[in-house]
């Protein structure tokens, strides 16, 4: 298993990966319209560009990916942390938190403006998603519903 960097031809492989992965997801919330399922190739590969990216390959596969950005604010928004699900459950998304986390404490000193915090969200019947959050140190900071199936669940932690 190998982490690195995520670039704009990991982009098909990671949209493939994230459809897979966030089907769960629409099944628990009854919504197949979330934006991890529309979102286009184009989409992905301005994220990558604009932010930061991890992918995690068995070989030449690519099982788990994450990615983010640093705001002017000092946030590091986090998302879309992704991992296949018969590798799921073995610290795999753990691991590319923590590879996404000390990119950012160290490209801070060379950044516009310094990363204050991590952030990201889940939805609140993603329990699994909230363990691993919690146990990384992430805590609560706001809730925020979108519909009367779904509320996301905003956690922080100081960088």
């Amino acid at each position: 298993m190998t982490i690195s960097a995520a670039d704009a031809q990991d982009a098909e492989h990671i949209l493939k990966l994230q459809y897979l992965c966030y089907q769960s997801e629409a099944e628990l919330y009854g919504d197949w319209s979330i934006e991890p399922l529309t979102q286009s190739l184009d989409a992905l590969r301005t994220e990558l560009a604009e932010g930061y990216g991890l992918v995690a390959r068995l070989g030449d596969e690519v099982v788990a990916s994450v990615r983010a950005r640093l705001d002017e604010d000092g946030t590091v928004r986090i998302a879309k942390l992704i991992v296949h699900p018969r590798m799921q459950r073995h610290g795999l998304g753990g691991r590319l938190l923590d590879g996404i986390e000390r990119h950012f404490a160290a490209d801070t000193a060379e950044a516009t403006a310094s990363a204050k915090r991590f952030q990201l969200f889940t939805g609140h019947r993603s329990e699994g998603n909230l363990r691993l959050y919690r146990s990384k140190g992430y805590a609560q900071v706001s809730t925020r519903e979108l519909g009367p199936k779904l509320t996301l669940v905003t956690l922080e932690k100081a960088a």
